[in-house]
C-alpha cells in the first residue's frame, strides 16, 4: 500500500490502490476514485458528500461520468499529475458550480485512475453576479447603467457584426430646469416616466439603458441599415410629444438624439458611444436627429487643436493686430481704422479670423484675445499721437464678442487700457453685434452705458444680419451702425439689397446715428452710397488690413 499523504499535503495529490471510501469521507467536499478498467470508467470508491450532491455511486450512471468522461480520459491518459477545470452541473436556473480537481500519481500504467474532488462555489457565484447586476443596474429606473450599457455593447458588438449594430444616444432638453424649478423628487418621476415611454417605442431586441443624469442610451439592430435607427428616433420623439403630468403642471419635454453606426465603425462599442454623443452635441444645435459622420468629428479635433496652438499663441504673445482704415464718404478721408486680429501659427501657415474667432469664442479664450486687443489698440494710438506729435486725427474700432460682454468686466478692462497708455475715451469706438445685445439687453444696456461715460463711440456691427429689437435700438446708447458686407456687395445690379441698404439709411437717420458701410470694393459703390446718405465706407478700395506702421503711413498719405 502506498504512504497515506502527510497533513501538509493535499488528500489529492498522494494515494494507491488501497485507499479507502472511509478516508475519501474524511474530506470536506465531494470526492470520487476513477478507474479505467477495460476502456470502461468504474468508481473504485465515492464519499457521502459525492453522493448527496446527486453525482451518484456507479459510473456508467454519474453525471459526471457522463459529461465530464473525455475530459477525465485525457487526463488519466496524459503526463499531467495534476489539474482543475470548472463545470456547470444542472438547469440553467438551479445550476450548480464546481472547481473540479484532479489528481493522480505519475505512474499512470500501474494505476490508470485518478482522484476527483469538486469544490461547489455556486454561491460564491450568484453572489458575484448579483452584485455585478446590482453595479450594472440603474436604481432609479432599473435600467442597465453606463457600465451595464458597456457590457451589452461588448458582448453584442464585433467588428464582424458591427454593420448589424447603431447606438442612439437621447439627452433631455429641459430636464435641468424641471429639476431646479421643481425639486429633485419631480425630476425623478419625470425620468422614469420618460424611461417607460421610450421602453414602450423599442423594439423588443432593443436595449436601453440610462447613461446617466438625463441622457439614455440605446443598443439598436439593423434590418435594413440606418433607416431603421431613424424610424426608431421617429418613435422616441413621438411617445414624448405628449406632456408629462408633474404635480399640477402638464410639462413638454423634447429630445435630441444623436446615431452612431457601426459600419462607420471598427466595432468598438466605447468609440460608437462617444460618436453617439458627439452626434447629440450637434443635434442640440441643429434641433433633428444627427447621424455621427467621420469628417465632423474630424473638425471638431482640428478645432481642438486650434485651440491649444492659439492658447500658446496668445500667452507668448504670437498674435498679431491689423488695421483697416475706414473713410469718410464725403471728403475720401480716413477717419477710423478698425483693429482685426491676425495669426500666423508655428507653422508658418495663416489662419483666417473665420477659423479661429469661433473656436476662441467657444473655449472662453474670447476673453485673453479681447483683452490683448483692447490693450494693442490703446498702444497704437498712442503710437500714432507720438509719431503724429499730438492728436494723430483718427480712432481706432475694437470688436467685443458676445462672449466677453458676458464673462467680462467691459467697462474696467477698457478704462484700465486707456489709463495706461495715457488715450482719451473718444479716440476708441467699440463695435458689438446684434446677437451681443439681445443674449441680455438691460445688463448690456448698463455695460453700455457706462462705456459711454467713458467717452468711447459705440458701433453695432453686422446691422441687418441679426434679430434687432428696435425699441433696444432706439434705448441703447448707440452712435453708429455699420451695414453688413452681404447687403452692401453686388447692391448696385440687386434691387432688393438697395431698398435695404435705404432702409437702414433712414433708419439711422431718424435716430441719429451715423452709418459705416462695409465692403466696399469700387468707386462707383462708394459714390452710390454717399449719394443715398451712408456716413463711412470700409472695403478693399481703400486698403485691406495692414501692419501698424503701413496703416500710419497710409493715414499720413491719404489725411495730407
Amino acid at each position: 500500500m502506498a504512504p497515506l499523504p502527510l497533513p501538509q499535503q493535499p488528500a489529492s495529490l498522494v494515494f494507491g490502490p488501497g485507499i479507502s471510501a472511509m478516508m475519501l469521507d474524511m474530506l470536506p467536499v465531494p470526492a470520487a476514485l476513477v478507474e479505467l478498467q477495460d476502456d470502461v470508467f468504474v468508481f473504485d470508491a465515492v464519499n457521502r458528500s459525492f453522493r448527496v450532491a446527486g453525482l451518484g455511486t456507479v459510473a456508467s450512471e454519474s453525471p459526471l461520468i457522463r459529461l465530464l468522461g473525455a475530459r477525465l480520459r485525457r487526463f488519466i491518459e496524459s503526463n499531467e499529475i495534476q489539474c482543475e477545470i470548472s463545470w456547470q452541473f444542472g438547469d440553467e436556473v438551479d445550476a450548480r458550480h464546481f472547481r473540479v480537481m484532479l489528481a493522480k500519481r505519475a505512474d499512470r500504467r500501474s494505476f490508470p485512475r485518478c482522484m476527483v474532488t469538486l469544490v461547489d462555489h455556486t454561491s460564491e457565484l450568484r453572489t458575484e453576479y448579483s452584485l455585478r447586476r446590482e453595479m450594472a443596474t440603474d436604481s432609479l429606473t432599473g435600467l442597465p447603467n453606463r457600465a451595464g450599457f458597456s457590457d451589452a455593447l461588448e458582448h453584442a458588438i464585433t467588428p464582424e457584426n458591427a454593420q448589424d449594430f447603431a447606438v442612439m444616444v437621447v439627452n433631455l432638453d429641459r430636464f435641468s430646469r424641471v429639476n431646479a424649478c421643481m425639486g429633485g423628487l419631480a425630476g425623478d418621476e419625470l425620468l422614469i416616466t420618460v424611461a417607460r415611454r421610450v421602453k414602450g417605442a423599442l423594439r423588443s431586441r432593443d436595449t436601453l439603458a440610462r447613461m446617466g443624469g438625463d441622457e439614455f442610451g440605446v443598443l439598436l439592430t439593423l434590418d435594413e441599415g440606418p433607416s431603421d435607427a431613424l424610424h426608431v428616433a421617429k418613435r422616441i420623439q413621438a411617445a414624448l410629444a405628449n406632456p408629462f403630468r408633474l404635480s399640477d403642471f402638464e410639462i413638454r419635454v423634447d429630445c435630441s438624439i444623436g446615431i452612431a453606426l457601426g459600419s462607420d465603425n471598427d466595432g468598438d462599442p466605447e468609440d460608437l458611444v462617444r460618436n453617439a454623443q458627439f452626434a447629440v452635441k450637434r443635434a442640440k444645435k441643429s434641433g433633428r436627429t444627427e447621424i455621427y459622420q467621420a469628417h465632423t468629428f474630424d473638425i471638431a479635433r482640428e478645432q481642438f487643436g486650434i485651440e491649444t496652438e492659439l492658447r500658446r499663441a496668445i500667452e507668448h504673445g504670437q498674435m498679431t493686430l491689423c488695421y483697416q482704415p475706414i473713410c469718410d464718404l464725403a471728403t475720401g478721408k480716413i477717419i477710423s481704422f478698425e483693429a482685426l486680429a491676425r495669426w500666423t501659427n508655428e507653422e508658418g501657415v495663416r489662419l483666417s479670423p473665420n477659423d479661429f474667432i469661433p473656436v476662441a469664442e467657444e473655449s472662453g479664450l474670447i476673453i485673453p484675445l479681447g483683452r490683448w486687443a483692447m490693450e494693442e489698440a490703446a498702444q497704437t494710438i498712442a503710437a500714432w499721437d507720438r509719431a503724429a506729435g499730438g492728436d494723430a486725427g483718427v480712432k481706432v474700432a475694437v470688436n467685443l464678442s458676445a462672449i466677453q460682454l458676458q464673462r467680462d468686466h467691459i467697462p474696467a478692462m477698457v478704462k484700465g487700457a486707456l489709463d495706461r497708455h495715457g488715450v482719451a475715451g473718444d479716440r476708441l469706438t467699440l463695435e458689438l453685434t446684434e446677437s451681443a445685445i439681445v443674449t441680455d439687453p438691460d445688463r448690456i444696456a448698463q455695460t453700455m452705458n457706462a462705456l459711454k461715460d467713458l467717452g468711447t463711440t459705440l458701433a453695432m456691427d453686422d446691422f441687418g444680419t441679426g434679430y434687432s429689437n428696435l425699441a433696444y435700438l432706439q434705448k441703447l446708447p448707440i452712435d453708429l451702425l455699420k451695414i453688413d458686407r452681404s447687403f452692401v456687395s453686388g447692391m448696385l445690379a440687386d434691387r432688393d439689397k438697395v431698398a435695404i441698404v435705404r432702409a437702414i439709411l433712414s433708419l439711422a437717420q431718424a435716430l441719429g446715428m451715423q452709418t459705416t458701410a462695409e465692403g466696399i470694393e469700387t468707386n462707383e459703390l462708394a459714390q452710390t452710397l454717399a449719394a443715398l446718405g451712408c456716413t463711412y465706407g470700409q472695403g478693399f478700395l481703400y486698403s485691406r488690413a495692414l501692419e501698424r506702421e503701413d496703416a500710419y503711413a497710409l493715414l499720413v498719405e491719404r489725411n495730407a
